[in-house]
């Protein structure tokens, strides 16, 4: 069974996480090395000859517009991570919707080709913001892939459905959410981010298996760039947490994508959840 790999395109200053100590105002005057490890990531996956969907942000694509090339030109799926890494719950109707359009056809220009996904920052569409959805496909998407069904102390939707599925009805967007176990009476995540490198790899390579064989699905699964960077610059002033998640064996994780790629069958998500769309 072929499980989806996801890289969420965005660099190290541009997370949540650290939304309190960067301004946004800053970002252009930071060194960037988004560049260099998304060229990481596409050589590991041609190693193996494996393709992925790429969720990138705008702000991303319009400074390193032939680093979106290279991404679509070697044959993997473009989709879009919103323009400027805003929360989609801490925007208008009319500001998400600017967002996600100003994205999808940014990205579009840029590779020529459809963009059909699209990904929230942080996993911030939930229960309080379903009509985020409509906006998704009234500006053409086709898919989401933003709600997480479980508890987090910064986004989440614990009894959303662990598989795809249609929040708004069935003319609405698909949604997929990142792969999760369904253990005594909750959902653990099972598809990457922080948990990926917090826990032993053989927890994740588990619970991917017992995903495919025991429910009989296909696994969904991300990372960032900048997780495979343990060389980025150090932020000073932010609290023990966030350091914690942030920086946690950025170190092994270049190692244990590599283990990851060999011990399962990976592709696109429009093409395991669309069709060759």
């Amino acid at each position: 069974m072929r499980n989806a790999l996801t890289i969420d395109v965005e660099d190290y200053f541009q997370v949540s996480a650290f939304a309190a100590h960067i301004q946004r105002a800053d970002w252009a005057t930071l060194p960037c090395r988004v560049e260099r490890n998304v060229d990481l990531i596409l050589g590991l996956l041609d190693q193996r000859r494996t393709q992925a969907t790429f969720f990138t942000l705008g702000w991303i694509a319009e400074r390193y517009p032939a680093l979106v090339r290279r991404i679509a030109d070697s044959g993997h799926e473009l989709a879009s991570h919103g323009y400027a890494h805003l929360r989609a719950s801490e925007q208008t109707p009319e500001q998400f919707s600017d967002d996600i359009r100003r994205s999808k056809h940014l990205l579009e220009q840029l590779s020529g080709k459809a963009v059909l996904g699209y990904r929230a920052p942080s996993f911030s569409i939930g229960a309080r913001n379903l009509q985020a959805l409509d906006s998704l496909l009234d500006a053409g998407y086709r898919y989401s892939s933003s709600i997480y069904p479980i508890r987090h102390d910064h986004y989440g939707m614990p009894d959303g459905a662990r598989f795809a599925w249609r929040p708004r009805g069935d003319a609405g967007v698909l949604e997929l959410p990142i792969s999760t176990l369904h253990i005594a009476g909750r959902n653990w995540p099972a598809g990457g981010g922080g948990y990926f490198r917090l826990l032993p790899y053989a927890v994740s390579r588990w619970a991917l298996r017992r995903i495919n064989s025991v429910d009989g699905q296909a696994g969904i699964f991300y990372f960032h760039p900048w997780e495979l960077d343990p060389g980025q610059p150090r932020q000073r002033g932010v609290g023990f947490k966030t350091r914690f998640r942030h920086y946690l064996n950025l170190h092994r994780t270049e190692g244990r994508i590599g283990r990851l790629l060999r011990d399962f069958e990976w592709g696109r998500i429009d093409h395991i959840f669309l069709g060759n769309a």
